[in-house]
């Protein structure tokens, strides 16, 4: 089992913030550092300086790290047009020697499409720009020359292809959410790993078993993992207070999230991991808090 660092810098977080959490996530021992791709804060609260852009974040860790993975979790297909976003991500895993991930989704946050410009069609056509944007970047990535694709939403006409990613044959793709039909046949087409964001044990189990089934008819094998609220202390009170600073209440994480002692931290991702569960991203939302990553590595990493 792989612990991953997952932020979510639109809540409110500078670069600087960011460079501090994924410096200590490699000097720790946690196996990356992962972040959103937002451009508007979620609910309520201050948006501090504003979102960064995931890509342009992303190339910065890639030259101040030097061992850990690096991704989103996950960049919405609404953002960029899929050549662009091809280019961007190769650029950022040569910069990194080989070390990034796509997250890839459809997109679902409206108000920020709204705030910044950005085009947000019906979920249908979402998802139908989603897959041609799958197939489309993962074309660019391995063609051993000239690429082009003629799709419903997207045409490219004799692309160099290039720049190429350091990874071969590309880096890594993501999918996630609990769709039942579509999202299980993206991901045992096009997805390297597949995850579960935010749900509770039975669900997991139910969605894993959905992509293992739809794998047996594309002969694949995917990474299966989940991301989860992470509040960990030494005892109750701690507990209590770290939940508290991020504006939850410890009981319903201990219930819905990864919350509790690390004991009680260690017994729920053992149940993940029953459920065939290889990597869990540790969703941090008070990246200030440093004692709370060491405490995790120590107490918790430490014993996987």
């Amino acid at each position: 089992m792989k612990l991953r660092i997952f932020t979510e810098p639109q809540q409110g977080a500078t670069y600087d913030d960011l460079l501090s959490v994924a410096q200590a996530t490699e000097r720790l021992g946690f196996d990356a550092f992962f972040r959103s791709d937002h451009y508007a804060r979620i609910g309520a609260g201050d948006p501090g300086a504003g979102s960064s852009d995931a890509w342009i974040t992303l190339a910065g860790l890639a030259r101040e790290t030097s061992r850990i993975r690096l991704g989103t979790l996950v960049t919405p297909a609404t953002f960029r047009l899929p050549g662009p976003l091809a280019i961007s991500v190769a650029g950022v895993d040569r910069m990194s020697g080989g070390r990034v991930e796509l997250g890839l989704g459809t997109g679902w946050f409206d108000a920020e499409h709204a705030a910044y410009g950005i085009p947000f069609p019906p979920v249908g056509e979402r998802f139908g720009r989603f897959e041609e944007q799958l197939e489309i970047i993962t074309g660019l990535w391995t063609a051993e020359k000239h690429y082009s694709f003629e799709g419903r939403y997207y045409r490219l006409a004799d692309s160099p292809a290039l720049p190429k990613p350091a990874q071969s044959p590309r880096p890594p793709i993501i999918i996630g959410g609990f769709g039942a039909k579509r999202t299980p046949r993206l991901a045992a087409t096009y997805a390297d790993e597949y995850n579960l964001p935010f749900h509770g044990l039975a669900d997991t189990g139910a969605a894993f078993d959905r992509v293992r089934a739809a794998c047996e008819s594309t002969g694949r094998t995917l990474t299966l993992s989940v991301a989860q609220t992470t509040v960990v202390g030494a005892d109750d009170a701690e507990v209590e207070r770290r939940a508290a600073a991020i504006g939850e209440d410890a009981g319903r994480l201990r219930e819905s999230g990864l919350a509790g002692t690390p004991a009680e931290v260690l017994e729920k991702i053992g149940k993940f991991a029953e459920l065939g569960a290889e990597r869990v991203y540790l969703q941090i939302l008070d990246l200030g808090d440093m004692e709370h990553l060491e405490l995790i590595a120590a107490e918790v990493l430490a014993h996987l």
